[in-house]
């Protein structure tokens, strides 16, 4: 898919929504839809997803949730580098996180569980020591409940990653529905981490980490 008509498809699917209290969510439930949309090459060179897992620093025996999985985009190279460790690729849509579940049985991943989410909690089936959400925080509802809810499933030490569209970001949702890094920085303290770092730079979006009260 060429770079403009990529471009328009995520801009026109973003019309497609659910509105909710503080966010909002698009129906992503035909996995073979958006894996043409998702997975396409092209857009390895934006999101540079090597960069982005090589600024995580995780040991090789993390556990880490990939919240808003989609197509497994991220889910897959988190298996990849955590030969010891474990992936949760989670989703609100139960396609979606059975298409990821395959993938990775497919590449032979045996350290990767799906796990189907709602939309007021990622549903987690044990303790994390990474949440990862890529392109998804835009999208939820109720934020500052999810995020103050979502501190008792980190490990000590354990830090949420976001990485989301800049207001300028050519890529994502139409400008209105996003949020800029210092609104996501001022809920995230809200919601008990009063602590971030920016741990890359990204042609498109921020990357913010985020580190919990106790």
């Amino acid at each position: 898919m060429r770079p403009l008509i990529a471009a328009l498809v995520l801009l026109s699917a973003c019309h497609a929504h659910k509105a909710g209290p503080q966010g909002y969510h698009d129906r992503f439930d035909d996995p073979a839809k958006w894996s043409a949309i998702f997975d396409d090459p092209y857009r390895d060179a934006w999101q540079k997803p090597e960069g982005v897992i090589a600024a995580l620093k995780l040991p090789k025996d993390a556990v880490v949730a990939d919240v808003g999985a989609g197509t497994g985009y991220f889910t897959l190279r988190l298996a990849r580098a955590l030969p010891n460790g474990k992936v949760y690729a989670v989703d609100v849509e139960p396609s979606m996180v059975e298409h990821t579940v395959k993938r990775a049985q497919n590449a032979d991943f045996a350290n990767v569980e799906g796990v189907v989410a709602s939309t007021n909690s990622p549903r987690l089936p044990g303790k994390v020591d990474l949440v990862l959400m890529v392109d998804t925080y835009h999208h939820i509802s109720n934020r500052l409940e999810y995020f103050d809810a979502l501190r008792e499933q980190l490990r000590p030490g354990g830090r949420v990653v976001i990485v989301d569209y800049t207001m300028a970001s050519p890529h994502g949702p139409p400008p209105e529905r996003r949020l800029s890094g210092e609104q996501v920085k001022a809920e995230m303290v809200a919601a008990g981490y009063p602590r971030s770092e920016e741990p890359l730079g990204l042609p498109h979006q921020y990357m913010l980490e985020f580190f919990p009260t106790r």
